[in-house]
């Protein structure tokens, strides 16, 4: 997945935001079960968001690239530049209040930039992302591109903040868990992490 041209990541996330459209109502359906949500809420907003995200980091998986960086010192005869490449593995781990959306701006960036993950739902509402999941392999993304998990935060969670083949964490939660999530990282392989904190 890390070696793909751009063009197939964008196609497959294409693929898969039109697959969530297409299941749109089923989708509402089981946000709304799973979250207590109504499902016209879910629909109007966590549906077309998501698909939104998908779409919208679809057309940035085909324009990866880099810069070039003028030198301040001998600039015509040295060239220097910068290229942009996938992080490797990253361990995601979402929330339980907009379970589709938080799925879709965690898999999105990471899907269109090459990268591969293990991603943990949350124990309280797994469906509406689990459905996803169907839908991943049903846009014919590679086995093992996208690798969800269950389990419970201080026992999964943990383990995929500590795991040494993991190379960044992206954790949306309280600050308590993100503090827990950069100590987990720092004493295995000091991996890179993103938090979005609240709570």
């Amino acid at each position: 997945w890390r070696a793909a041209d751009g063009p197939p990541r964008r196609n497959l996330l294409l693929k898969l935001a039109d697959l969530i459209e297409q299941n749109r109502d089923r989708l509402a359906e089981v946000e709304s079960l799973d979250n207590g949500k109504p499902k016209h809420v879910a629909d109007a907003a966590d549906l077309g968001f998501t698909i939104e995200c998908f779409r919208y980091y679809a057309g940035m998986a085909d324009k990866c690239g880099g810069k070039v960086i003028q030198p301040t010192q001998n600039s015509f005869e040295t060239f220097c530049f910068t290229w942009d490449q996938p992080v490797g593995v990253v361990g995601m781990i979402i929330p339980w209040n907009f379970p589709l959306l938080m799925q879709a701006w965690k898999l999105a960036p990471a899907l269109a930039a090459g990268c591969t993950m293990v991603m943990k739902l949350s124990e309280k509402t797994p469906l509406s992302g689990l459905l996803v999941c169907d839908l991943i392999k049903q846009a014919g993304f590679p086995p093992g591109v996208v690798n969800v998990v269950n389990g419970r935060g201080p026992t999964t969670g943990s383990y995929i903040s500590k795991h040494r083949g993991i190379l960044k964490v992206a954790f949306t939660g309280s600050g308590p868990t993100g503090k827990k999530i950069i100590e987990d990282s720092a004493i295995t392989n000091m991996k890179r992490v993103s938090l979005e904190l609240g709570g």
